[in-house]
């Protein structure tokens, strides 16, 4: 009888143990995720519809996984309607993480009241009205017009308008600002249809008013026709011919860059909006800010692996690249902004245990950020 006894007590034990040593799987992949917001997604549905400790219950826990998964994934929760929560993934606006919280999104199970949403959608402003340090932004008090740059046809240039604007509010008008054209147009038509974006006081306005509940409009207009001008147009790069610049920086280091010269005079430019550059970071400081043979060797090797996967025939221009400062910079101008982030995200992962990589993706229809390579 006593040997049973100790023989349950030290079984008991080992199940304690057991329960102690239990740790959550990693987050590696979309549905590792899923699987595990499966699980919780109970506790997470009743205390958003109680409204109850929303941060220590869901949000404190959701963003760990989330980050643990791949960094950029930011959200929103709410109750969507009496009965369906919704949980909204979004990019905040950048856009190498826009395809990723695109897919994770797709990638969602089908879950009994709860709605799962890629990217903030178009709201009503005046509905969901934006305050921000006693001023309103919505279309009461903003309008807009456009405009046109001879030399930049395509370019979409819009100047926000609104009363409160003065140098001592531009911080908060700018984030009212963007945060209303957010709402109004949706995160992916904010930061994908606009090129620029200038703010002035009502007063100061050099063109006809618009209001800004036609924004939208003039936006999916302008942006078929841009469609329309540039459908299928390619370019062919086997030919061109290349530029080699030398340059010395303020720090007195060396600065040696090879550019497509005849992409950079290309006429239609606008028709790659989508600027990709890949940052490989090496150690020069003992070679005059160079890369030293063994260095050298596997930036070409990483270039070549990005030129593999993105095709001058599908639309990934190779601009060129710079070197300079223990850093070499690879250029492309791109038809669109997925794919690159993608390839690059996937290279940056690659090599991290040999080498520093990062990347961004952003719109610049004329490729101005390559003005200082081209020489007359």
């Amino acid at each position: 009888m006593h040997a049973q006894k100790k023989s349950e007590l030290i079984e008991n034990m080992s199940f304690l143990k057991s329960l102690f040593n239990i740790k959550e799987q990693p987050i590696n992949s979309y549905s590792d995720f899923w699987n595990w917001f499966v699980q919780n997604q109970k506790k997470f549905h009743k205390v958003l519809k109680d409204q109850g400790n929303i941060n220590k219950v869901f949000f404190d826990k959701l963003a760990p996984k989330l980050n643990e998964l791949k960094d950029g994934f930011w959200f929103l929760a709410g109750m969507y309607d009496d009965n369906t929560a919704e949980l909204i993934l979004t990019a905040d606006g950048v856009i190498k993480n826009i395809v990723f919280v695109e897919e994770l999104t797709k990638s969602a199970p089908k879950m009994d009241n709860w709605k799962i949403t890629a990217l903030k959608q178009p709201s009503d402003l005046n509905q969901y009205g934006i305050q921000m340090d006693g001023y309103k932004f919505d279309e009461s008090k903003m309008n807009f017009y456009a405009t046109d740059h001879k030399h930049m046809p395509d370019e979409i240039d819009i100047t926000i308008t609104h009363k409160g604007f003065s140098e001592e509010t531009r911080a908060v008008m700018t984030n009212g600002v963007y945060l209303a054209l957010d709402n109004s147009l949706g995160e992916l038509n904010s930061v994908t249809t606009i090129d620029n974006v200038n703010i002035i006081n009502t007063n100061d306005a050099t063109s006809d008013l618009i209001p800004l509940e036609k924004l939208k409009d003039f936006l999916t207009w302008r942006e078929k026709e841009f469609v329309e001008k540039y459908k299928g147009l390619r370019h062919n790069t086997d030919d061109d011919n290349y530029s080699s610049l030398e340059a010395t920086l303020e720090n007195g280091l060396p600065l040696l860059a090879i550019v497509n010269s005849d992409l950079l005079n290309w006429d239609s430019k606008a028709s790659h909006p989508w600027i990709s550059i890949m940052e490989i970071k090496y150690d020069g400081e003992n070679n005059n800010g160079m890369p030293n043979d063994s260095d050298y060797q596997l930036l070409n090797e990483i270039e070549e692996k990005i030129m593999l996967e993105l095709k001058d025939s599908d639309g990934y221009l190779n601009i060129g690249r710079q070197t300079a400062d223990s850093m070499r910079e690879v250029y492309f101008a791109c038809i669109d902004f997925r794919k690159p982030s993608k390839v690059l995200h996937k290279i940056k992962n690659e090599y991290k245990n040999r080498i520093e990589i990062d990347f961004d993706v952003y719109k610049d229809k004329y490729w101005q950020s390559f003005n200082r390579f081209i020489t007359n």
